[in-house]
């Protein structure tokens, strides 16, 4: 079956920034343009396409990402929406994982602000090109200047603008594009789905010819065509600057910078074509890199549909009426709806009843998937996000995607005995759909309990409960998630003997414990003679050891950051055993960190609180009342940005408290940064309570 669309003209991008910058009024404003919806839906009226759950339009947010596809110019641009609340980042970065492009919207006032360039570090750990828009041009305060420096300062990028605002705050009214030099004012009539494009406005020219200026410069110190023209002082064409802007966004030397207001309709058409002429098709991208059945041999998949089929399930949706989704993006091939695929990461086969493309909630039906689609599948028996999918004959194994772990949790259980089975396969149900959202059994309490990124993460999950699975149930209140380390390194020696079954069990393991270097978890290493610890022992010592560091000896929190050696140990033959080792392991571990100092270590988070200046006072004293330390303050306008480092535990409640503090007008934004040791009479209150529990 022939393609549909040449693979040339596929556009695979993200919508990505910090929270209530304008991603979703973004979104919408593309849909309308490009004819795929009649008219743009408004997040304040609740009424938009890409956040079509309850809660995302009671609270004005978006919780999880969603796809849709328009077309302009004859390009197919497939679109993923991502969420700008820190709490929800895990829906950013597997949605980076498989997109070729993304834009990055900053608000024309904030600039860059904390999750702004926590989604950008995510999209340079992917390589993923950027073009930037400066929304919102329209607000009082709005400086696209500004906004751009900020992106130097605060993200080490090198933003070069393409189009530049015509009027500020009230008097804005259009754009100056810098390519073709010329001006396009929008018309307010009809939602800006007309304009002018006119000479530049006199009181714009020398800011415009200045910016084309340093345009083309720019572009001269990254790209040797432009450079050759540089020097021989001729200027370059429309379709010369379009080119080389285009290499310098794929290869990452440039961002490409667009001024507009969406929820004013001005300026996202340019954005548009900015898509289609400087961020990447399929064919742009590197080809995709995996690991063959043998698990040894490195295999590269070119990004054509002739090729055996390959894709990466990115996540997986729970719809009332079709059931399971799992969005793929396919990297190579054509596969057909009712086929059979390979599940690479289980072994298993799986047949995909229906493809679908989606529109938010909205889908319709495919014949086929192929190369640089992001499609849904549907009928599979077991899909999880990460997996990789393959023809059968050539399977290929992906590089896996990682998450955070969560950092607070609460306790929750049924209501009734008839909520019991619902809860369980509810809770089975969101954690399969959220890999940043687990579920475990307490082991000495027997109780459920449900970790999250953050007190939000956790609010929605149980309104999601309630409302969509029909579970009452009860909680517990938030609780932070500490872990444990060990200060000083120790060597630590255990011994098992003990009868069962009929024979003896025996083993002496010999552990040399220390602290590890932070983010490295636990690192094991064997240095153990054969002669002490034969060969086919190792692999048990290890995953036992690793398994009891899952229980601190402190408050029973997982232990981190530990390097543990395995350093000698003896056997006798006929009487070592399997059991045997993984006692001893295990207790030499426990004995071991119980004298190496241990100490609880709790999660501290970047916070940025944005006030104005009579609050700031006030505001610093409640941060040091809250253990936390301010380490700067900045201008922004009219107001104070206060940027501080508060432990979790003291942030639970602040949102309510800032408002008391300033009268209702300030705001803040927080991120995990580290973990830090725990004062030692809170540390110490903790270890009382477990001990007592």
């Amino acid at each position: 079956m022939a393609r549909e669309v040449a693979l040339e003209t596929i556009r695979n991008i993200g919508i990505m920034a910090h929270i209530d910058a304008g991603k979703t009024t973004t979104t919408e404003r593309i849909l309308y343009y490009s004819g795929r919806v009649h008219r743009p839906g408004d997040v304040d009226d609740g009424a938009t396409q890409m956040d079509y759950m309850e809660q995302e339009r009671e609270r004005g947010i978006t919780i999880t990402s969603a796809a849709t596809f328009c077309t302009w110019q004859g390009h197919q641009v497939n679109i993923i929406d991502t969420p700008g609340h820190v709490d929800f980042t895990a829906e950013v970065e597997r949605s980076l994982r498989v997109l070729d492009g993304a834009v990055a919207v900053f608000c024309g006032v904030g600039g860059v602000e904390p999750q702004s360039e926590t989604v950008w570090r995510q999209a340079d750990k992917y390589g993923v090109p950027r073009i930037a828009f400066i929304n919102k041009m329209d607000r009082l305060g709005a400086d696209f200047g500004r906004a751009v420096q900020s992106m130097v300062e605060r993200l080490g990028a090198r933003p070069v603008p393409v189009t530049i605002p015509v009027g500020v705050e009230d008097t804005f009214r259009g754009v100056v594009d810098l390519v073709e030099m010329n001006a396009r004012i929008y018309h307010e009539d009809d939602l800006g789905m007309t304009f002018d494009t006119t000479a530049i406005p006199e009181e714009t020219a020398d800011v415009a010819a200045a910016a084309r200026a340093t345009l083309v410069e720019t572009l001269g110190e990254v790209d040797e065509e432009i450079m050759e023209l540089f020097v021989a002082e001729r200027e370059p064409t429309v379709a010369q600057i379009q080119a080389a802007l285009r290499r310098a966004t794929i290869a990452g030397h440039l961002v490409p910078v667009l001024a507009g207001s969406s929820l004013k309709n001005k300026g996202v058409q340019k954005l548009l074509d900015a898509v289609v002429a400087y961020l990447p098709s399929p064919l742009d991208r590197p080809a995709v890199r995996g690991i063959d059945q043998d698990g040894e041999t490195d295999e590269v998949r070119a990004p054509a549909d002739d090729e055996p089929f390959s894709a990466l399930a990115f996540k997986i949706l729970v719809d009332a009426f079709a059931g399971r989704l799992a969005f793929l993006r396919v990297y190579s091939g054509v596969f057909e709806a009712g086929k059979v695929l390979l599940n690479v990461n289980t072994g298993k086969k799986e047949r995909i009843q229906r493809l679908l493309r989606m529109h938010a909630n909205k889908r319709e039906d495919l014949q086929d998937a192929r190369t640089g689609d992001i499609v849904a599948a549907v009928g599979f028996k077991l899909i999880r996000t990460g997996d990789t999918l393959t023809a059968l004959e050539a399977p290929l194994l992906l590089d896996p995607m990682t998450f955070a772990d969560p950092v607070i949790y609460m306790a929750i259980e049924p209501r009734t005995k008839a909520d019991q089975d619902k809860l369980v396969d509810a809770l089975q149900a969101m954690s399969d759909e959220d890999p940043s959202f687990h579920v475990r059994k307490d082991p000495d309490s027997g109780q459920t309990v449900i970790w999250g990124m953050g007190e939000l993460h956790l609010e929605i999950v149980i309104d999601r409960l309630r409302r969509e699975h029909k579970v009452s149930c009860n909680t517990g209140r938030p609780q932070v998630a500490y872990r444990e380390t060990v200060g000083r390194p120790v060597v630590s020696q255990a011994e098992y003997s003990r009868d069962a079954g009929g024979r003896t069990n025996f083993a002496r393991v010999e552990l040399a414990i220390g602290p590890g270097a932070y983010g490295t978890g636990i690192a094991f290493t064997n240095e153990a003679s054969p002669l002490q610890v034969p060969a086919e022992f190792v692999p048990f010592v290890e995953s036992s050891v690793r398994q009891a560091c899952d229980t601190g000896v402190l408050a029973g929190y997982p232990l981190v950051d530990v390097a543990i050696r395995l350093t000698g140990g003896a056997c006798e033959e006929g009487q070592s055993t399997e059991m045997g080792f993984r006692n001893a392991a295990v207790n030499a571990l426990w004995d071991g960190a119980k004298s190496a100092d241990p100490m609880l270590l709790e999660p501290v988070m970047t916070v940025e609180i944005t006030v104005p200046a009579d609050f700031v006072g006030d505001v610093n004293g409640n941060i040091s009342a809250r253990r936390g330390r301010v380490t700067g303050i900045e201008p922004r306008r009219d107001d104070q940005v206060v940027h501080a480092e508060v432990p979790l535990v003291e942030m639970f409640g602040y949102a309510t408290q800032l408002r008391s503090l300033t009268q209702g007008r300030g705001v803040f934004s927080m991120q995990l940064a580290r973990y830090e040791k725990v004062p030692g009479k809170i540390a110490a209150n903790i270890t009382r309570l477990y001990a007592g529990a």
